[in-house]
């Protein structure tokens, strides 16, 4: 269940994913499958080829991405890697005290 998100953020994102960027959107989320997980990060781009190969320098697979048919696929970070990987990329800010 994701929540604590404003829909000008999800706006945003596709916004960003529409122009062909890598775009990160974090967010509020709880599921049993995830235990100790609180916030998600998804990471979109319109261009599956530029997704994949930045996902591949964290050690992402590319069969991680959640392709989606509206052209909003993204890999979902969770955990450390998803610190890890903000923190690489400059965002931390946005773990959202999980």
């Amino acid at each position: 269940m994701a929540f604590g998100i404003k829909r000008k953020d999800v706006v945003e994102w596709k916004q960003r994913i529409d122009q062909g960027q890598i775009a990160f959107l974090t967010h509020y989320w709880l599921d049993d499958r995830f235990p100790g997980c609180k916030t998600v990060t998804k990471v979109g781009s319109k261009d599956l080829s530029r997704l994949f190969e930045w996902g591949k320098q964290y050690g992402l697979k590319k069969e991680w991405i959640h392709h989606r048919k509206d052209g909003y696929s993204h890999y979902d970070l969770l955990g450390d890697k998803q610190r890890e990987i903000l923190q690489a990329e400059g965002i931390d800010e946005v773990l959202l005290d999980d």
